[in-house]
């Protein structure tokens, strides 16, 4: 199926046809397919450090995520009104979102109750402004940016209250301090070990 752009910017066909492509895909193991311009995009397996503090955020995360939920880190979330479809690093949404989904049918973004983004060197720009507008735009409460290649020091924004497409909160500490996750996490990510 093609992909190519259109006059318009979109592919052929627009969100059905590129939402058919991505799901039609033939991913290699460990790398993750996006709809994040006007077409799909694959990144590859992440590197160690990436990894590593995946796995802190993985052991803060599971136990205070709230009941019901589920702590996802290869879900497809969509944004069909701005054609994008993420797969965050880590997404809490309610297990209920799941049920019944065939296997690559996305959840629709704003379902998450939180959603974050590790950088990695070639894809820092589009999780400080792609996937936030995306996030924003869909209503994302919650967006925790761990940002290991910020241009004035590693360090983790959360973006928080989205109003019309821009959220209203943000704060940024750097690596090494804690940042208060609100309710109903309610807990204070120690970023010391990233």
């Amino acid at each position: 199926m093609s992909t190519e752009a259109s006059t318009t910017g979109m592919p052929y066909g627009g969100w059905a046809a590129l939402l058919t492509a991505w799901q039609e895909l033939d991913v290699p193991a460990g790398w993750r397919a996006e709809i994040v311009g006007n077409g799909i995009t694959m990144t590859p397996p992440p590197g160690n450090g990436h990894n590593l503090i995946a796995d802190l955020v993985n052991e803060a995360l599971v136990p205070i995520r709230p009941p019901g939920c589920g702590l996802y880190q290869t879900l497809g979330v969509s944004i069909p009104l701005r054609a994008k479809l993420f797969i965050p690093d880590f997404v809490i949404v309610p297990r209920d979102e799941l049920y019944g989904l065939p296997d690559n049918q996305p959840v629709s973004a704003d379902r998450a109750l939180l959603v974050v983004e590790i950088t990695s060197f070639g894809n820092a720009e589009t999780d400080r402004k792609t996937k936030r507008w995306g996030y924003a735009h869909a209503g994302v409460p919650l967006y925790l940016l761990i940002d290991r290649f910020d241009e004035d020091g590693p360090a983790v924004t959360l973006f928080s209250d989205p109003v019309d497409g821009h959220y209203q909160h943000v704060v940024r500490i750097p690596f090494g301090e804690k940042i208060s996750l609100p309710e109903p996490f309610g807990i204070d990510l120690d970023t010391g070990g990233f």
